[in-house]
C-alpha cells in the first residue's frame, strides 16, 4: 500500500500539468509579433516581480499580456504602450527604469556599496597591519613563557607509550 502512494502523487501531479493555460495570440504581421515578444521581455510581471511577463504564469501577467496584445492590435508603438503602462503602474514595471531623482538610488546604490566594502577592508587590512608593526620583537620574559606554553602542548599531543617513558 505504501508504494502506491507515491505513484498516485505522481499521477495528480501529471494530470495537474494539463490544467496550465497556453495563451496563444495571432498577428496580422510578423512585425506585431516581434513587437509583442520585444514588450513582454521588457516589462516585468508586478506580482512575481523577478520575472518579465514572458516568463510569467501570473494572472495580472495574463491580464498585461492581452492589454499589449490589443493595443499591438490598435496600431500602437512601443513608446506608446510603455508609456501606458509607466503612467498605470509606476517604474517599477520596467527592468530598465530610467535614471531620475527617483531612481538615483536604484543606478548608484550598487556602486556605494561597493565603494563603502572597498574603504571598509582598506581601513581593515591598514589597522590590521599596523597592530602587527606596532607588537614588535617579544621580550625576554614573554618569550621564555611562550616557549614553555609550547613545550607543554607538546607534551600533551605525545601518544601515551612516548609520555610513560619520561
Amino acid at each position: 500500500m505504501r508504494a502506491l502512494v507515491p505513484l498516485f502523487s505522481l499521477l495528480l501531479l501529471w494530470g495537474t500539468a494539463s490544467l496550465a493555460a497556453i495563451n496563444t495570440y495571432t498577428f496580422d504581421t510578423p512585425q506585431q509579433e516581434e513587437q509583442f515578444k520585444r514588450l513582454i521581455a521588457e516589462l516585468r510581471c508586478l506580482v512575481c516581480q523577478n520575472q518579465n511577463l514572458a516568463d510569467s504564469d501570473a494572472d495580472l501577467a495574463l491580464d498585461l499580456k492581452n492589454e499589449i496584445y490589443a493595443m499591438i492590435q490598435d496600431g500602437k508603438g512601443d513608446a506608446e504602450i510603455i508609456d501606458f503602462m509607466v503612467a498605470r503602474y509606476g517604474d517599477f514595471v520596467l527592468y530598465r527604469p530610467p535614471v531620475k531623482p527617483t531612481t538615483y538610488m536604484l543606478w548608484a546604490g550598487p556602486a556605494i556599496l561597493f565603494v563603502l566594502g572597498a574603504v571598509a577592508l582598506v581601513m581593515f587590512v591598514r589597522r590590521r597591519n599596523q597592530d602587527v608593526l606596532e607588537g614588535g620583537e617579544l621580550s625576554r620574559e614573554e618569550r621564555r613563557r611562550l616557549e614553555g606554553l609550547l613545550e607543554g602542548e607538546r607534551r600533551e599531543k605525545r601518544p601515551d607509550s612516548e609520555r610513560s617513558g619520561e
